[in-house]
């Protein structure tokens, strides 16, 4: 009599184990990760038959994912009425220069639809574009040119800048915002929407 019921007992367990493994073998959610950049490098490259040298200057984060937060290391020194090419390098100081997740700046151009740059200056300073940005306003102008995702929105790993005629120097400020922005970039998605990679602000003058 006890025959039945062992059968019946070894059939909810092979039962049970069928359940537990079919569970297992379920594909994980992928999660949208903000990107870690430990350096950033901003070069402002003269263009369009402007003379004089790149300006260069970095922001470090001194203990990479520590309590301290990225520093700029010194101002952007600009010369009046001259068209620069600006271009952003970023990188995740964690792995080697070899590794894929080093360079941060390729990651977001192969997820250029999830991201976009937002910058703000002190109105004057620039001929074109001109105002004083668009983290206050997206629809401010900012010259994005060719750097843009696959929907035709802006993303500004490289952008163009004239300064104004006028010298100006002193307190003006130039910032750059990286928004990460998964399923929610938009042709109306602003610098408030997402989470930020990135967000630093540099002191600039005009000579």
């Amino acid at each position: 009599m006890k025959k039945p019921v062992n059968l019946f007992i070894a059939s909810l367990v092979i039962s049970s184990l069928i359940f537990l493994v079919g569970c297992k073998v379920k594909d994980p959610v992928p999660e949208n990760i903000p990107e870690l950049i430990t350096r950033a490098t901003i070069t402002f490259t003269p263009s369009g038959g402007s003379s004089g040298s790149s300006v260069v200057v970095t922001a470090t984060d001194p203990d990479n994912i520590g309590a301290q937060d990225i520093k700029v290391d010194g101002p952007i020194n600009l010369m009046k009425g001259t068209t620069y090419t600006l271009t952003i390098q970023l990188v995740d100081g964690l792995y080697q220069p070899t590794d894929t997740f080093y360079d941060v700046s390729k990651q977001i151009e192969g997820e250029a639809e999830e991201h976009q740059f937002f910058f703000s200056w002190n109105a004057g300073l620039f001929s074109n574009p001109v105002g004083d940005g668009n983290i206050d306003n997206r629809n401010d102008p900012v010259n994005y040119g060719l750097s843009v995702d696959k929907n035709g929105r802006p993303v500004g790993l490289t952008t163009t800048w004239t300064t104004a005629s006028t010298p100006s120097t002193g307190s003006n400020s130039f910032r750059v915002v990286l928004k990460h922005q998964p399923d929610i970039k938009s042709d109306v998605s602003t610098s408030a929407d997402g989470e930020t990679d990135l967000d630093l602000t540099f002191i600039i003058n005009v000579n």
